[in-house]
């Protein structure tokens, strides 16, 4: 592939030192690039997940990888995963499960192994699924470039070809691939893009995905443009960053800006703070008299300070869970709840109202460790009466909720399990059963 050679070459994929690591599932994409790898004698070696979600077919899938990986001298390196364990651990779909185990071995295997990058087989197709996807969840400029040939150790060498190209040249080589039948289902989000609604659109507009190529392409440019200038306005604003990763901020240089919370964002977004966040800090340093009012990231704090007219970013300890005990008539740190121990399961829809108010089979009491936190980035309730789960910020959102509102939000959770966002939803963990002992959690706020 002459097209991926030089595309490769443009945006300096490939090392003349040192080895890249595939990521190779034995599917059409990613033999395309292995195959492409080695007429190019790119050193690689290769990396294959096996998750046991389809039975004999993910056995068959890794042993065709084994094969070709043994037919060419290709070192091969193999995980197996439990993915319904990690899914219970962190409360994710099956496709973000994946996604997360993958990700996390393919990055230690880069850190422990040596190699410079890791080489995925996404192509063209996929990035206007992606371009999609990101534009339908809500998202800025970054987001509708969707994924970059080169960005966080990852290069994507076929994101210059189209998915019928790869099947050409497969063809063409004659090279042996396995076939996820799951991919056909439309069963996900990405898979009903691809098998319904993108095929669709070309239905009435022939040409789509060429033009959607291109508006991919050049949205990634004008973002290579955007990000040059937050650079340059990220220069002026900032007054110093120190090494314990505090960032101070004018704030006059900041409101003189034409968009100063979008520019806030860029700079801080890395930190976990979102576009809200930024646009609250504006608003109250252009009203002033906010003196002290704080926006916590992952682990960190932005605070106003008058004195200096300055934002100050600094690194904070995260706060640690409060480890509690339901055996107990009342906790009062660090808030009230009081706790009664309960038998009548007839008067348990009376006395609940599962938001204050909620009943936990007694069985809750056997758990090791039962906490009260705030709620973090990513958790997820499965809530009494609904099938699957939630995201947290999803119920914050249904709420209109802001964000002065969420970081009071106190999350129980036991052994892991999110039980109950209190003052507002319990999770269908530990329900009651009739006849059965029941512990009643009634929350003063």
């Amino acid at each position: 592939m002459e097209k991926v050679r030089q595309y490769a070459r443009e945006h300096a994929m490939f090392h003349a030192d040192g080895t890249l690591l595939l990521a190779l599932s034995g599917g059409g994409d990613s033999m395309a690039l292995f195959t492409v790898l080695r007429q190019l004698n790119v050193p690689f070696q290769a990396a294959h997940c096996n998750f046991h979600l389809r039975g004999e077919d993910s056995d068959n899938d890794e042993q065709a990888v084994r094969c070709q990986c043994d037919k060419y001298g290709i070192v091969l390196k193999v995980k197996h995963f439990d993915v319904s364990q990690y899914k219970r651990e962190h409360g994710v779909s099956t496709e973000m499960a994946c996604r997360e185990l993958r990700y996390d071995w393919f990055y230690r295997l880069l850190d422990e192994c040596g190699y410079y990058s890791l080489a995925v087989a996404h192509h063209s197709d996929d990035n206007v699924e992606t371009f999609f996807l990101n534009a339908l969840r809500g998202t800025g400029v970054s987001g509708l470039a969707a994924m970059r040939p080169v960005r966080n150790r990852i290069v994507r060498p076929l994101l210059c070809v189209s998915r019928s190209e790869i099947e050409e040249f497969l063809k063409q080589e004659n090279v042996p691939f396995v076939t996820d039948r799951t991919n056909l289902l439309n069963d996900v989000k990405r898979n009903r893009l691809r098998n319904v609604v993108i095929p669709c659109i070309e239905r009435e507009f022939p040409d789509a995905r060429a033009r959607l190529v291109s508006t991919v392409a050049n949205v990634a440019d004008c973002v290579s443009l955007y990000e040059e200038g937050i650079d340059v306005m990220r220069e002026m604003v900032v007054d110093s960053v120190n090494s314990e990763d505090e960032i101070v901020i004018d704030n006059q240089r900041l409101l003189s800006m034409r968009n100063p919370a979008t520019l806030l964002f860029e700079i801080t977004k890395k930190y976990g703070f979102n576009r809200e966040q930024c646009e609250l800090a504006v608003n109250d340093l252009r009203r002033g008299g906010a003196v002290g009012n704080k926006y916590e990231g992952s682990g960190r704090v932005m605070c106003i300070y008058a004195t200096k007219l300055k934002v100050l970013l600094q690194k904070v300890k995260v706060e640690e869970s409060c480890l509690i005990s339901l055996c107990v008539n009342k906790i009062e740190e660090p808030i009230k709840i009081e706790i009664e121990r309960c038998f009548d399961t007839e008067s348990v829809k009376e006395l609940c109202d599962g938001k204050r108010v909620i009943a936990l089979n007694s069985d809750v009491l056997k758990c090791d460790n039962v906490v009260l936190r705030h709620w973090r980035e990513g958790d997820r309730l499965e809530p009494f009466g609904m099938r699957g789960s939630k995201l947290v910020s999803d119920l914050f959102t249904d709420l209109k909720l802001g964000e002065r509102e969420k970081n009071d939000v106190w999350i129980l959770e036991a052994d892991g399990k999110i039980l109950w966002v209190v003052g507002y939803r319990a999770s269908r963990h530990y329900a009651v059963s009739a006849g059965a002992p029941f512990v009643l959690l009634k929350a003063e706020i």
